[in-house]
């Protein structure tokens, strides 16, 4: 009985412990996602806070989702022509991508890069501002800290994702022209006819779609382990808000990725 204990249902009891701790987490988050919701329509509303929050979040991160976007488009163009030309369908090389970058690769590309550049930056700074008790200074001067740090940010966040989403799609599809017309020779009327013709109001819409759900997930699941960094198991101080900011980078990128399948089922 000791060996079968051991072996078998020590296990399921780790797994089911996990489990567990897991939804219980999956809760709280949700619950901080309700009161920043809340928030964000409780007067006064906070419009330079919330500006403040669009130039980091947004302005500040299009040099690097452009030079991204770029490179993507640059490599979907040369492997896709590769592949289209092995069966003389290399005129579809506009539509491939249009498909590839508006349902898929656009908004969950750009999610990761904001979440890489700014929702670190976020998770760090609200963790240190936990651990110097800076957010108890707020709770003691009546200021509620989560409408005062997390509500303007996700506002923001939810104004800027589309709009990164569709500066990354248009500057990857003129990437994907570059390699695709400039690089292997396909005519550039071909291209852009193609282009033109595969848009459809449907696509550009599901991927705004994804945009605002990512920005919800990734600004949620950031602000939330940087405000709980004095509450976790494995560290506190400098130690708690790495592993916050580790751990918010990582649930976002597997989040972002979760939802995308969901959504990605349910749209198309």
């Amino acid at each position: 009985m000791s060996v079968f204990a051991g072996v078998v249902v020590e296990p399921v009891s780790a797994t089911g412990r996990k489990t567990i701790a897991f939804v219980q987490e999956m809760g709280r988050m949700f619950i901080f996602l309700m009161h920043s919701v809340l928030h964000m329509f409780t007067l006064p509303f906070q419009f330079v806070k919330i500006l403040t929050q669009i130039n980091i979040i947004g302005a500040q991160s299009l040099y690097v989702v452009s030079l991204i976007g770029l490179f993507t488009g640059m490599v979907l163009g040369l492997q896709l022509y590769n592949a289209l030309a092995n069966f003389g369908s290399e005129g579809m090389l506009g539509t491939s991508i249009v498909h590839t970058l508006i349902k898929e690769m656009g908004p969950v590309l750009a999610a990761i890069m904001v979440t890489a550049r700014a929702g670190s930056a976020m998770a760090a700074e609200i963790g240190i501002m936990r651990i110097s008790e800076e957010i108890d200074a707020l709770d003691t001067m009546q200021i509620n800290p989560i409408r005062f740090l997390v509500s303007p940010r996700l506002a923001a966040a939810i104004i800027s994702f589309p709009l990164l989403t569709a500066l990354f799609d248009v500057i990857a599809l003129f990437g994907g022209y570059l390699t695709g017309c400039k690089l292997k020779g396909l005519n550039d009327a071909t291209y852009w006819y193609t282009v033109e013709n595969s848009l459809v109001m449907e696509d550009i819409n599901g991927g705004f779609l994804k945009a605002i759900v990512f920005a919800v997930i990734v600004i949620t699941v950031c602000c939330y382990q940087g405000y709980t960094t004095h509450m976790r198991p494995n560290g506190f101080g400098a130690k708690g808000v790495s592993a916050s900011t580790t751990s918010a980078v990582v649930m976002s990128c597997v989040l972002i990725l979760m939802a995308d399948f969901v959504l990605t089922a349910c749209i198309w």
